[in-house]
């Protein structure tokens, strides 16, 4: 009696151990699956990152390049004739804006100079004064201006 029980004895650890085994294989390769699995999940994620930052880095160049051209384009369009006329033009005009606020009696006074440089203006460009100012320049007809203002107030 006591050979049966160690001969069944042994055959129960043996069928264990072979139960053992096959659960063990069945879970390793579950788990080498699952790995597998994370590991091309893994892969597919840092290529998504790396096209997605490739694409970040060459929108960046170009937005850096159209940038650089937009600043030499603005450059550009502030040195050409007329533009730094411009900005003097609007430079007096907030600075007269500002005068008429803080000086009272400087309104009316600058509404007749305004009203008779309109007229002479007009006058500039329906006349001679207009083919001379632009042989000679703005600051002959200015001289001349100023001469016959002289001899009409002189009679």
């Amino acid at each position: 009696m006591d050979q049966i029980d160690f001969v069944s004895l042994g055959i129960g650890v043996v069928i264990g151990i072979v139960i053992w085994a096959i659960k063990s294989f069945f879970t390793v390769r579950h788990y080498k699956k699952e790995l597998k699995d994370y590991k091309n999940h893994l892969e597919r994620q840092m290529k998504l990152t790396q096209e997605g930052t490739k694409k970040l880095e060459e929108d960046y160049e170009k937005l850096k390049k159209e940038n650089e051209n937009l600043r030499v384009t603005v450059k550009t369009l502030g040195q050409k004739p007329g533009r730094n006329e411009l900005r003097l033009l609007n430079i007096y005009d907030s600075a007269l804006r500002k005068m008429m606020l803080k000086a009272p009696g400087f309104a009316q006074g600058w509404e007749l100079s305004m009203q008779e440089a309109e007229r002479e203006y007009e006058e500039n460009e329906k006349g001679l004064k207009t083919v001379i100012k632009k042989v000679f320049g703005p600051s002959i007809t200015h001289k001349t201006d100023v001469t016959d203002a002289d001899i009409e107030d002189r009679h």
